[in-house]
C-alpha cells in the first residue's frame, strides 16, 4: 500500500516534535504525546543505556543530536527539502542501510530519506549505536501502523534488498563495494572537514569554530580536523577561543587519547603546539587523531583552492568566515540542513530513481 508524501511529512513533523522533548536536564513532555509516556520513558532510559554501551556517547552529545533532528524535522524544512524532487513514481523497493556508529544517530538521514521516498527499509546498525533508532521507529509505527511492514532491523546480513546505502571506513568501503556490486548502491568512505583561517576572524567566530572541533569529541566526518592558516599565523587567539572546552580533558577516553598521542609526538620529536587539552601538529593529512588538529600554512588563496579541489573526495565540509556556496559558517558543521548530503551524494535523487 502506497503512502503519500503528505502522510510521511506529517509523521516526520510529529517525530520532530516528539524528539524535542528530550533535554539535557530530563524530559519536557509535550501534551500531544501523553499516550506515549511509556515510549518516552523508554527512550529516556535508553539514552543512559547508550552512554554505558559506548564510552564516547555522553548525554550532552545524544541530546544535542536529538535536538538537531527536532529542529530539522519542521514542516517548512521538509517541504523545502522534498519540494525540489519529483517523487510521484518513487517507492515500493526495499533499501538496505548499513549504519556507522561514530556519533549518535549518524544514519538517521538515510533512514528518513528512505521513508519519505516511500520505500521499505532494512537496517543493520552499528553495535556502538543500536538502542535509540528502533524506539524512534516505534514512534512512527504508533503514528501509522503501515510503518510496521516497512521498517525492519537485522543483526545478521542484509537480505532481499533492491538497493543499499552503506557507510564505513575506507577499509570497510572496499568490502561494501565488492559485496554490494550487483545492486544500486551508495557507499560512503572516510571524509574529514577543514577550516580556512585568514587571521581576521573575530573572537566569536573562533569560539564558534571550537564547536566544529570538539562536539562529539571530534569523531564525526563533519568535525573540523584540520586548519589552513596563512604563513606566520599567530595561534594565540585561536587557543584563547578554544579555552571554554578545557573541561573535556576530564573525560577519561578523551584524556587517554590526549596522553597517548602526546607521548607519541614527543617521542618522535614532532613539533607540536599544545594548550593542555588540544594539540596542533603541522601535517599534510586531513584526518587527525582525537585531541589533535592538524594544520598547514598557505601562501595565497588560489594555490589553496587548487589543493582543496584536487582533494575534494576526501572533504566533507569547508568552514570559513563568509562561506562561499557549498561551504559552512563557523559553528554550523554539526547543524546540517536536510539538503546537506553526506559525501555530496544526493540520497533522495538516488532513492527516487530506483
Amino acid at each position: 500500500m502506497n503512502m503519500t508524501i503528505e502522510a510521511h511529512t506529517s509523521n516526520l513533523v510529529a517525530l520532530g516534535k516528539f524528539l524535542g522533548q528530550f533535554q539535557i536536564d530530563g524530559v519536557q513532555r509535550h501534551p500531544d504525546f501523553s499516550e506515549l509516556d511509556e515510549l518516552t520513558n523508554e527512550i529516556h532510559e535508553k539514552i543512559d543505556g547508550s552512554i554505558h554501551r559506548n564510552g564516547w556517547f555522553t548525554r550532552e552529545n545524544i541530546v544535542f543530536s536529538l535536538q538537531q533532528w527536532s529542529e530539522a524535522l519542521k514542516f517548512e524544512n521538509i517541504e523545502k527539502w522534498i519540494g525540489r524532487y519529483d517523487l510521484s513514481n518513487s517507492g515500493g523497493k526495499k533499501i538496505g542501510i548499513v549504519m556507522a556508529g561514530n556519533i549518535p544517530l549518524v544514519g538517521f538521514h538515510d533512514f528518513i530519506s528512505t521513508i519519505i521516498c516511500d520505500h521499505k527499509v532494512q537496517i543493520k546498525q552499528s553495535s556502538s549505536d543500536e538502542l535509540l533508532l528502533p524506539l524512534i521507529a516505534r514512534f512512527l509505527i504508533e503514528q501509522n501502523s503501515e510503518y510496521k511492514n516497512r521498517i525492519e532491523f537485522t543483526k545478521g546480513k542484509l537480505e532481499n534488498f533492491d538497493a543499499v546505502i552503506a557507510t564505513g571506513s575506507d577499509n570497510t568501503a572496499r568490502y561494501f563495494e565488492y559485496y554490494f556490486k550487483g545492486k544500486p548502491n551508495i557507499v560512503r568512505k572516510n571524509r574529514n572537514s577543514i577550516a580556512i583561517l585568514t587571521g581576521n576572524e573575530s573572537k566569536e567566530e573562533l569560539e564558534a569554530l571550537s564547536e566544529d572541533i570538539f562536539l562529539y569529541y571530534g569523531l564525526g566526518c563533519r568535525n573540523v580536523s584540520k586548519l589552513y592558516v596563512p604563513e606566520g599565523y599567530d595561534f594565540d587567539q585561536f587557543f584563547k577561543a578554544m579555552y571554554s572546552w578545557n573541561p573535556i580533558i576530564n573525560e577519561n577516553k578523551y584524556a587517554n587519547n590526549y596522553d597517548y598521542n602526546k607521548a607519541v609526538y614527543l617521542m618522535s620529536e614532532y613539533k607540536i603546539l599544545d594548550n593542555g587539552f588540544l594539540m596542533l601538529k603541522e601535517d599534510e593529512s586531513f584526518g587527525s587523531p582525537i585531541a589533535t588538529v592538524f594544520y598547514q600554512t598557505y601562501k595565497d588563496e588560489d594555490n589553496l583552492k587548487e589543493v582543496l579541489e584536487s582533494n575534494s573526495e576526501k572533504l566533507q565540509c569547508i568552514v570559513r568566515k563568509d562561506p562561499k556556496p557549498n561551504e559552512v559558517a563557523f559553528g554550523k558543521t554539526q547543524q546540517p540542513e536536510l539538503w546537506d548530503y553526506a559525501d555530496n551524494i544526493d540520497t533522495i535523487e538516488f532513492l527516487s530513481k530506483l
